[in-house]
């Protein structure tokens, strides 16, 4: 039953309980406890929307930031992790293998403030031994959600 809740949340956060209930063989009661559990355990962290902020009045600016950072004795990538996901603009931060250390993705409102929060905030953190910054131009899919569905050219065909 939890890893159909898992599934199902995870597709579709708005999910009702009955259809939880349904897909699972629980009662709502049953489903409502377990997600209870799931939250309290810390498994289940928050409920999110996907939103196509191109297509409102307040787009924003998305960049994908590859620190190279030089670990702390007895904490490893822990307190520079801890410490950059306390920004604002920050939404994610992943510890990868490979070139790099870690993936920061930021949100801004214009490039500008992009490259400032880099300047001033990512590039001076003691840890920090390079970076390198990459502009999200266009969002095709997010959280399992497409964004990319592609609209008919009104224009036609040029041949």
């Amino acid at each position: 039953m939890r890893k159909r809740i898992l599934k199902m949340l995870n597709k579709n956060a708005r999910a009702s309980m009955e259809d939880m209930a349904a897909a699972t063989g629980r009662t709502t009661a049953e489903v409502a406890a377990e997600i209870g559990r799931l939250e309290d355990e810390g498994i289940i962290r928050g409920y999110k929307t996907v939103i196509d902020w191109g297509k409102t009045e307040k787009p924003y600016v998305s960049a994908i930031i590859e620190l190279k950072v030089t670990p702390k004795t007895g904490r490893g990538f822990e307190e520079i992790a801890e410490r950059i996901t306390m920004f604002p603009e920050v939404e994610s931060v992943y510890l990868m293998s490979g070139v790099y250390d870690l993936n920061v993705v930021v949100k801004c409102r214009t490039f500008e403030e992009v490259a400032m929060f880099v300047a001033k905030e990512l590039s001076t953190l003691e840890s920090v031994t390079s970076t390198a910054t990459h502009f999200v131009l266009r969002r095709y899919k997010e959280l399992d959600v497409a964004l990319g569905v592609k609209e008919p050219d009104e224009r036609g065909l040029i041949s």
